[in-house]
């Protein structure tokens, strides 16, 4: 078990982080402060997928590779919350708990690094750029992931509005996929007193706008859940006396799995063909955030069910699947992978809200959890 010494070190390390937060891509020094906190790994991979890194605890006997996950990246937004580890950077902030999710996982080192597990080995994961998608993508890729591939890949993310201290965990779809596509307009632009002699947006953009919410109506999750939501949209000029030539049309595309999402895809990319078409006006895309979906492997998640019972943690399936969209799904493709989510408190402010801070106490819940876990496996 984790002393209290140990409990105020790691406290004081995550008020550290969320001090000098660091967006996706950028964690250089937030890899760095987390490579340098670790107890005495067997071995360190840096520079994984980016800014990832991942610490390394040997049995030395045969067994398998169990990875334990968290993040490393903040978010772009102004913190607003009064706390007395704020954030030192303006317009960025830790305030999805990636700061907490990775002292969680420090806690666990300061556990295996005083008892190595008894056959296998153990990969700590802090893996960078979740929040674009793009983190355990680029990681897959480095080539010196091959030699951590896991076996089994665990996971959690706090979450307010379960009661502090609970869990949700359910086999099955965990979180939705989703992506970010941008359409772009093109046509000429016209003196605004004769609109006629250019080729304008307005009328493809409504039929557009239109056309996508309907492809993507949200509603029940369940087998074929699609939601199609309008984030952004800009037309011509600020100007009175043009009238627009371009647009540029941001929507997030979800669904449930992997080929609903690419169906939404294919369908709203033929829509703005057609609608564009139609206007004698061109067209193009851009494809961003795009995240797979996040299945729970049932016999992973039995092994989290078992942990939680051996911790005297209450959990049920709660709202599950989510809609939000999370990148650890990626994993379950080379792994029997599974995250729950950890209740921060029913009334605690919202993950990406501007007061949103992780809750110190579910550190050593959180270490219990995975440590529980990897004695089950690997003894």
């Amino acid at each position: 078990m984790l002393t209290n010494a140990d409990i105020v070190d790691l406290t004081g390390f995550r008020h550290a982080l969320h001090r000098q937060p660091e967006v996706s891509g950028r964690e250089r020094e937030t890899a760095a402060r987390v490579a340098s906190f670790l107890p005495a790994p067997d071995a360190v991979v840096a520079g994984l997928g980016g800014h990832g890194v991942a610490a390394l605890y040997d049995s030395e006997q045969p067994g398998p590779t169990v990875m334990i996950r968290s993040e490393l990246d903040a978010l772009p937004i102004l913190e607003l919350g009064q706390i007395p580890h704020a954030s030192e950077t303006p317009g960025v902030a830790h305030l999805c708990g990636h700061d907490g999710h990775s002292t969680i996982l420090l806690g666990l080192a300061r556990l295996l690094a005083r008892n190595r597990p008894a056959r296998g080995r153990v990969v700590l994961l802090f893996q960078p750029a979740e929040e674009d998608g793009s983190g355990a993508r680029a990681v897959m890729n480095d080539p010196k992931f091959t030699a951590l591939t896991p076996d089994w890949s665990l996971s959690l993310h706090n979450m307010p509005g379960i009661a502090l201290g609970h869990a949700w965990l359910a086999p099955g779809p965990m979180n939705c996929a989703s992506a970010g596509l941008t359409i772009r307009l093109s046509g000429a632009t016209a003196h605004a007193s004769m609109p006629e002699d250019g080729r304008a947006p307005t009328e493809a953009l409504p039929r557009l706008i239109d056309g996508l919410r309907a492809m993507g109506p949200g509603g029940t999750m369940g087998p074929g859940f699609r939601l199609t939501t309008i984030t952004h949209l800009r037309m011509g000029e600020p100007a009175f006396g043009i009238a627009p030539g371009e647009a540029e049309l941001w929507v997030t595309l979800r669904g449930l799995g992997d080929e609903d999402l690419e169906t939404l895809l294919e369908q709203a990319k033929t829509l703005a063909r057609d609608e564009a078409a139609a206007a004698g006006l061109g067209v193009d895309f851009e494809i961003h955030d795009h995240f797979g979906a996040c299945r729970n492997d049932p016999d992973a998640t039995a092994v989290l069910a078992r942990a939680l019972d051996a911790n005297g943690i209450a959990h049920e399936p709660g709202d599950l699947p989510m809609r939000a969209s999370e990148d650890f799904g990626r994993f379950g493709a080379v792994s029997k992978s599974a995250m729950l989510l950890l209740g921060a408190g029913r009334d605690h402010p919202a993950l990406h809200t501007q007061t949103y801070d992780f809750p110190d106490t579910l550190i050593a819940q959180g270490v219990a959890i995975f440590h529980s876990a990897i004695r089950e496996l690997l003894g």
